[in-house]
């Protein structure tokens, strides 16, 4: 990553234009052209270094639900896990951790039912069926985004 991907990687975590073509906002930022900004955002979703692009909204003015949840995935299994939950519209977060219970993740959804249907859906998918839902009782919000 040179200083003009960090510069953008910045803008995109803390001020992410909410505009028609967003990319063409952060180019005229950094003097550079939108499709130049475009063409590196690509370059870093392919090499891992941005995971996704997208709003984060607030499930409690919504009315939503959500969870966190812990699974023990077997190793044979790890990879078609993942995937089968970062396909999920719902999940926010999906982290591998080095603990019995190795794979953590978020859900949000419309209700508690949904919240359950989508976990026994994954649940059937994966032959993964030790999964710990930690239903949301209080949201603590931590701000993410870091000085690059």
């Amino acid at each position: 990553m040179d200083d003009l991907d960090k510069s953008i990687l910045t803008i995109l975590q803390r001020d992410f234009p909410l505009e028609r073509n967003p990319f063409d906002v952060v180019g005229r930022k950094l003097g550079v052209s939108g499709e130049e900004v475009h063409l590196r955002v690509v370059r870093m979703k392919e090499e891992g270094i941005i995971r996704r692009i997208g709003g984060i909204f607030d499930r409690e003015a919504l009315d939503w639900s959500g969870t966190l949840c812990a699974a023990r995935v077997p190793e044979d299994r790890l990879d078609d896990f993942v995937s089968a939950v970062n396909a999920l519209p719902g999940v926010t977060h999906n982290y591998r951790r080095n603990h019995e219970y190795n794979v953590w993740f978020t859900l949000l959804a419309p209700s508690r039912e949904e919240i359950d249907s989508i976990l026994d859906s994954i649940r059937r998918k994966t032959g993964v069926d030790d999964i710990i839902d930690m239903r949301a009782v209080r949201t603590f919000k931590i701000n993410a985004a870091f000085d690059l």
